[in-house]
């Protein structure tokens, strides 16, 4: 008998040592791994930060050994998520201003300032987040209360959408335009002979503000960092960049104090950076890729800057702007297409959305897999879906849940067949890659899965649901949330499904997405995030 037990003892030992030594392993686990069959799995071993095998919590524990073993106890894990489109920078600079989002008026947005100023004293007021549909005299604010307030202290604030901005007279004066000052792409909003105070696209960026202090931009991304982890979020698409911040990221990501996987789109604003990041060619490391250029084609519905082939329903004779003129556009996508660059336009209304695919049809001619991406496709024209069938749509559901209330009476019953059309654009490219656009919307991404599944809002007043026939399943929308905006970035191979020997990034949630009621869904929790394998939340 001693013998017999002494055999066993060895044979366990021999067993143990047989298994290979890995840095995590995760057990009795919800899986959901959205490879090509959308599987599901119990368990999972990670190593070097790559997940190394995928199977039961028996075959995983039986094969490997860790001083970290995760007991999931049944709760449900998911890819790490992706944000495929927000600004990632600019959400870490609000940070440290005036968050005027959720104000039911323009008193209401006076008063943060004021509070915001006591507490803060700071030599110029930058605030951002005012939605005028959101109050009940949906008008645009005019500056009169600003002037009277702050005479003397420059204030800037910007509409959710980023499209509009509000100045003071102080803000004015020290950037020198007037009412005369001439705009292209853009509008100087004026009423009886005056000026208003409220800028539309290129016309902000006429305004004057101080710079942002190294400090202070460190800080920033650190802060949506942060944020973003508690959201489950391990990579995202920044639409919009800078060479400086750029550059910045970098610096800090090769530190390690940056660990948020960022795909950054390059601002196509000035020719500089087109020409300089054209000639360095393409920078991809394991946390950043700059291999993109963001353009905006026109601006927002919210402040009738989107482009449209008619006028607005409620703005007699106004069709909004492109932001350049049309030949520009041609000469971008042209410099572009002749790189290993990808172009991501932003285009809100029909007749920007017409003008960039028809664009992008062109230069791309003869050309394969270039996963060019329409930023938003928000309005589009019949006939112009068709054209998507090679023109990556890339969009953001919780647009359609904000604007469900007033769009229709801005662009009118006819044009709204072709809005917020999620469905006809997955069908006609097989892919959709979502996001959020944070900080136009908020950062959680449990609220783009309702939108883009439900078609509501956390309020739930719409119950039947916003144009449901547009709305996506359950499986399309996590996928558009992760195998789909890994695609979109040219990072499928890497990231977006919990596969051998891609990233170890997953997210733990405290109930599953794909069986729970679907009033729940915008109540589910991040338990933990995990990104190469270790945990950052």
């Amino acid at each position: 008998m001693k013998k017999t037990f002494i055999l066993f003892i060895f044979t366990l030992i021999l067993i143990s040592c047989q298994k290979e030594k890995v840095d995590l392993i995760v057990i009795n686990s919800n899986t959901y791994l959205v490879n090509k069959k959308f599987e599901n799995a119990e368990a999972f071993a990670v190593k070097d930060g790559k997940f190394i095998a995928v199977g039961t919590s028996k075959e995983i524990q039986g094969s490997y050994k860790s001083k970290n073993v995760v007991d999931a106890k049944n709760q449900t894990i998911v890819p790490g998520l992706i944000d495929a489109h927000c600004h990632f920078y600019e959400f870490g600079l609000l940070q440290q201003r005036v968050d005027l989002s959720g104000t039911k008026s323009y008193e209401d947005v006076l008063k943060k300032i004021v509070t915001y100023q006591d507490e803060k004293n700071v030599s110029f007021i930058i605030g951002d987040g005012w939605d005028q549909n959101d109050w009940d005299v949906k008008e645009f604010p005019t500056k009169e209360k600003l002037d009277v307030l702050f005479p003397n202290i420059p204030v800037a604030l910007y509409r959710i959408d980023g499209h509009a901005l509000l100045v003071n007279q102080a803000a004015i004066d020290l950037s020198k335009i007037t009412k005369d000052t001439k705009v292209s792409g853009g509008e100087i909003i004026i009423k009886n002979g005056k000026m208003t105070g409220v800028l539309i696209d290129a016309a902000m960026r006429f305004i004057k503000f101080p710079d942002t202090s190294n400090e202070e931009a460190i800080q920033g991304l650190l802060a949506a960092q942060k944020i973003a982890f508690s959201y489950g979020l391990t990579t995202v698409d920044d639409a919009g960049l800078d060479r400086n911040t750029i550059e910045l990221i970098d610096d800090l990501q090769k530190s390690n104090r940056l660990k948020m996987r960022i795909y950054a789109m390059v601002s196509g604003d000035k020719q500089d950076q087109i020409d300089y990041y054209i000639k360095k060619g393409i920078t991809k490391t394991d946390r950043l890729n700059v291999r993109s250029f963001k353009v905006y084609g026109d601006g927002a519905l919210g402040s009738r800057g989107a482009a449209m082939r008619k006028p607005y329903s409620d703005r007699e004779n106004h069709f909004g702007a492109l932001i350049y003129a049309p030949e520009r556009y041609r000469e971008i996508a042209k410099q572009i297409a002749a790189s290993e660059f990808q172009m991501n336009t932003h285009a809100i209304g029909d007749s920007a959305n017409t003008w960039m695919l028809k664009t992008y049809i062109e230069v791309l001619k003869n050309t394969e897999n270039r996963r060019w991406r329409i930023e938003h496709a928000q309005i589009v024209s019949k006939k112009d879906f068709q054209n998507f069938d090679d023109i990556l749509p890339s969009v953001q559901p919780t647009h359609a849940t904000s604007d469900m209330d007033w769009a229709e009476a801005r662009i009118g019953n006819e044009r709204m067949k072709g809005a917020y059309a999620y469905r006809n654009l997955l069908n006609r490219y097989g892919k959709i890659a979502l996001g959020t656009d944070f900080p136009v919307e908020k950062v959680n991404p449990f609220l783009t899965f309702y939108s883009a599944t439900y078609r509501k809002d956390s309020t739930n007043l719409r119950e039947e649901g916003f144009q449901m026939e547009n709305s996506l399943s359950r499986e399309e929308t996590l996928r558009g949330m992760t195998i789909w905006a890994a695609f979109s970035n040219f990072e499928e191979a890497e990231k977006g499904s919990i596969e051998v020997g891609k990233f170890a990034d997953f997210v733990i949630l405290n109930q599953d997405i794909m069986s729970i009621d679907s009033h729940k869904i915008p109540k589910t929790k991040v338990v933990s995030t995990f990104l190469n394998g270790e945990k950052v939340f």
